[in-house]
């Protein structure tokens, strides 16, 4: 796979024999390969073999040329390392960090997803003021159907567009489907309305506003409007308030308080309050606005396997962690069928359910775990392989985050700050809350000396709170295997300038790391990651304690029983998800394999006889992979066959609140005693038993 690297007309001191030997590759130094040098280009791209271009600026002017190139046959793939480094003030010992970035960049693409699909037709509702509504609708009207729902103000003279007016009852939905709930409860019928104004001149107490609508609670009932409007006949007073439905594709909302009040509203649904309707923004809006129409696709984000779902048993909710972060509100309960259900239509990607989940019934697809997986393995070991220590992994969006990173690199060529530092490692990924414990973790057993994650504005005060949680559990994992330092971090900078300083602080957080390095791969399955990259680092870690103590909300830990409570039903074990708890065929025991629990609560929500309670930690010992014996009792043997069909306490107990009850006297409490198979034959050899050939 052919390497151009360019310095950028010898603004960067790029080292090709360094980089060429991390990559295995001869490499050649260019400093015009965007202009006098584009033949190189030109040569690499007729090979066949995918190309990676080590400059992003010239993506489109590259991507032009490659098409004029004839025989041009080769993938072209771009990568930053002049703003990621190769301009920072320390370029000079970043070769180990570009060398990574290279490396990264020759990987194979993502495999495919699922897609979800949306289809516009460009049918857009504004709802607002009447003369704010219309002066957006001449402007996208040429493009766009609009309907306008007035909500006060005044219109023009001529009627350019449907005008609807009453009160909304609700707003649901997407792109391409948005449905709207509302009531026509005023007496001036819009549709029949001339705008001729002789009921806002007639009306003695005005009111009736330029919006043609009817403030009731200022109307006396003089009805002076009716009269003067009898030709056209649009107000009735005794009209009924109609029940109206419409679909929309596009809703652009004018008003101060937005109809969906969640952080990641649905795609195509636009707000702009009061104060905004004038500024960039707006303009903003309307660009994407215009261009909404047609089909489009979106990646499905997310894969559910209702298998491993700690959500629900027996309809009584557990876990309940996917639901309660999204920030789209794209999930919901199903507890009658034991799950969750996730609307990919309102999914935003940002993959935060997949990283508080404790089982893995919700990972991440785009990319997938293992793939993510691979891209920081290769980062980490060609950085090593290139001489480079103490690496610091910087997870950034690809939007907000890409766009601060790149200010930074920008300021630094002009002096202005000092750039990405030369151990820091940025990684862009769709959203920082996509990648969770059981990754960072991984990274730390393969060499990172520390995590960070940049936080720009753009998320939900949820996600913030959640990384956090995660990093200081991960962080007590580590701190009591004996790994000093500080190992993770969530930098919120808000510009280029506050993340100079965010980065020149992380530099220096090395928090210790495995001397020998872990070497598995990223699972698809989430458990089955944590416990490799757990196993690798007590292995390698300077202590071998037996538990380490957790802050509530992990997702490892144990389950504590109240003997004097617990009559062995063995509800819980029906309830557990994850066959964390057990029963023992061959005896009456509860038992527990500390390595499967979640902590998600469902066995101490079942226990009827709240004898069980949760605790976090985190065992180390052998114990953890092997049932361990919660509770066990004495067998109660059937008084007819002298078979163990119950436990002691348990026959004892239900003896003991049926005893005084008016069907379980005499026999009927003997038979409370025996095996099923005893009671039946009980049953029907008896005398004093009523048949029903007898009646």
């Amino acid at each position: 796979m052919p390497t151009l690297i360019c310095d950028c007309n010898k603004t960067m001191p790029l080292d090709p024999e360094a980089l060429g030997r991390a990559l295995d590759e001869k490499l050649t130094l260019h400093s015009t390969l965007c202009r006098r040098e584009a033949g190189a280009f030109q040569q690499a791209v007729k090979t066949g073999a995918d190309v990676v271009v080590a400059c992003t600026q010239e993506k489109r002017l590259f991507g032009e040329l490659g098409q004029q190139t004839e025989g041009a046959l080769s993938p072209i793939r771009f990568v930053n390392i002049r703003e990621t480094g190769g301009w920072s003030k320390d370029a000079k010992s970043a070769m180990p960090k570009l060398a990574a970035l290279l490396a990264a960049a020759r990987l194979p693409e993502p495999e495919p997803v699922a897609t979800v699909t949306y289809k516009s037709a460009g049918r857009l509702l504004l709802i607002g003021p009447l003369e704010e509504a219309e002066r957006f609708a001449a402007v996208v009207g040429d493009a766009l159907d609009v309907t306008i729902f007035s909500r006060g103000g005044s219109g023009a003279q001529e009627r350019k567009y449907p005008v609807m007016g009453g009160r909304i009852e609700s707003l649901t939905g997407w792109l391409g489907a948005f449905q709207l709930a509302w009531s026509q409860d005023n007496p001036i019928d819009l549709d029949l309305c001339t705008r001729c104004n002789a009921c806002v001149a007639a009306c003695p107490e005005q009111a009736i506003g330029l919006d043609y609508q009817v403030d009731l609670q200022a109307c006396k009932s003089h009805r002076a409007c009716v009269k003067v409007c009898d030709v056209a006949g649009a107000i009735d007073f005794t009209r009924e308030p109609v029940a109206h439905s419409d679909s929309f594709d596009l809703v652009l909302d004018l008003r101060r308080q937005p109809a969906f009040l969640q952080h990641a509203p649905p795609q195509g649904y636009f707000h702009l309050p009061p104060g905004q309707e004038n500024g960039p923004k707006a303009l903003d809006v309307v660009i994407k606005l215009r261009e909404l129409v047609g089909e489009f696709e979106k990646p499905k984000f997310f894969a559910y396997k209702q298998k491993l779902c700690a959500h629900s048993r027996n309809e009584q909710v557990g876990c309940s962690a996917c639901i309660d972060i999204c920030s789209a509100e794209a999930i919901s309960s199903d507890k009658s069928r034991q799950q969750v259900k996730v609307n990919a239509s309102l999914c935003v990607g940002c993959g935060a359910c997949t990283t508080v989940c404790p089982t893995g019934a919700m990972t991440y697809s785009y990319p997938r775990a293992n793939e993510q997986g691979a891209k920081i393995r290769t980062l980490l070991s060609t950085y090593e392989k290139a001489g480079g220590a103490a690496p610091i992994l910087l997870l950034h969006s690809q939007e907000r985050g890409q766009v601060l990173v790149e200010e930074l690199g920008r300021a630094a060529r002009v002096g202005a700050a000092e750039g990405v530092p030369a151990n820091v490692i940025p990684i862009a990924v769709w959203h920082i809350a996509s990648i969770g414990i059981e990754v960072w973790l991984t990274a730390v057993a393969q060499g990172a000396s520390h995590v960070a994650l940049l936080a720009t504005g753009e998320e939900a005060p949820q996600y913030l709170d959640a990384l956090r949680l995660q990093m200081e559990v991960a962080q007590s994992i580590l701190e009591g295997l004996g790994y000093e330092g500080s190992h993770f971090s969530l930098l919120q900078s808000r510009s280029g300038a506050d993340l100079d300083q965010d980065l020149r602080l992380l530099a220096r957080r090395r928090g210790a790391t495995p001397k020998v390095r872990a070497r598995h791969a990223v699972s698809a399955e989430k458990r089955t990651t944590a416990e490799l990259t757990l196993d690798h680092l007590f292995e390698q870690a300077p202590k071998q304690p037996e538990s380490i103590a957790l802050p509530a909300g992990a997702p490892f830990g144990s389950v504590t029983v109240d003997k004097d409570k617990c009559t062995l039903c063995m509800s819980c074990v029906g309830a557990c998800p994850a066959s964390a708890l057990q029963d023992n065929q061959l005896a009456p025991q509860l038992r527990l394999v500390e390595k499967n629990c979640v902590q998600c609560g469902l066995c101490e929500k079942t226990c009827p006889e709240k004898a069980i309670t949760l605790e976090p930690r985190l065992l180390l010992t052998p114990e953890r992979k092997q049932p361990r014996v919660l509770n066990e009792a004495k067998p109660y043997a059937c008084i007819r066959c002298g078979k163990p069909f119950g436990t002691l306490k348990a026959i004892e107990s239900m003896l003991g609140k049926l005893a005084g009850h008016s069907m379980f006297q005499g026999a009927a409490l003997d038979r409370l005693k025996m095996c099923g198979d005893c009671r039946v034959i009980d049953i029907y050899s008896s005398e004093n038993e009523t048949r029903i050939h007898d009646v």
